[in-house]
């Protein structure tokens, strides 16, 4: 297809096949592979033509970025469709599993998104302020939170005492918090300020931690000896992580 053919197509067409070449180079080839030059060449087209639809390649990963996290989004949210509405504990499970399962039959994107560091490419600028916002991973990040939002708002969970959070963390929790309460709220779901203190922040930072660890070293071959099949050893944590605040499926 030609430049000028090209033009005259839908912006919003043109600028999808450019991530969806992204993304086949990505999942082929790995991130270093995915470079402007490269996409122009498997679209015909000559690099520089590439800068009317996105920035820098930055921008392009910004947004394969979030191509991805949708589908993470799509296909978690058919997990939970045959989760019970009403069952809590089942839809943080669901999500958990469906998380790593996701991530185990997409390596390349679970390293782009959740493996990469993490840089001004992937905050926007408020307005208001002028300052940089870290873009959340929304799609994504909703589902969990929405999962934690009904769990707390219908369990009592055992946590630590407050007193028990190391007071390193303590300014960083309190932001956290009140960002969780934030997009909780976002949500729908209400809850009142003692169901979220820093000590149940605290304990969803140390749950995430595991998770991710867990993932992480899944989809990298990092255990320290060869695991034929590791999903034992991932029901067995969470199992491990539902008992150790207070909760049982």
């Amino acid at each position: 297809m030609t430049e000028t053919t090209r033009r005259d197509r839908p912006r919003a067409d043109t600028e999808r096949e450019i991530r969806q070449q992204a993304r086949r180079l990505l999942v082929e080839q790995g991130r270093e592979a995915v470079t402007l030059r490269a996409i122009a060449r498997e679209l015909g087209i000559t690099a520089p033509a590439l800068y009317r639809y996105y920035d820098s390649r930055e921008d392009l990963l910004r947004r394969v970025i979030d191509d991805i996290c949708g589908d993470l989004a799509a296909e978690l949210t058919a997990d939970l469709t045959r989760v019970d509405e009403h069952d809590a504990i089942g839809g943080v499970l669901a999500a958990c599993r469906g998380f790593r399962r996701w991530a185990l039959n997409h390596p390349q994107e679970f390293t782009l998104v959740f493996a990469s560091p993490d840089d001004s490419a992937h905050c926007e600028v408020d307005e208001a302020t002028g300052e940089l916002m870290r873009r959340p991973k929304d799609q994504f990040g909703r589902i969990f939170l929405n999962m934690a939002g009904k769990l707390l708002a219908t369990h009592r969970l055992l946590v630590p005492d407050e007193e028990n959070v190391p007071d390193e963390l303590r300014t960083d929790l309190v932001a956290f918090r009140s960002h969780l309460l934030s997009q909780i709220e976002q949500e729908g779901i209400q809850l009142p300020e003692e169901a979220l203190n820093l000590s149940v922040v605290y304990t969803m930072l140390q749950f995430w931690v595991r998770l991710y660890g867990q993932v992480a070293l899944e989809v990298f071959g990092r255990f320290p000896f060869a695991v034929s099949n590791a999903e034992p050893l991932f029901e067995s944590m969470l199992t491990e992580l539902f008992e150790d605040i207070g909760l049982t499926n």
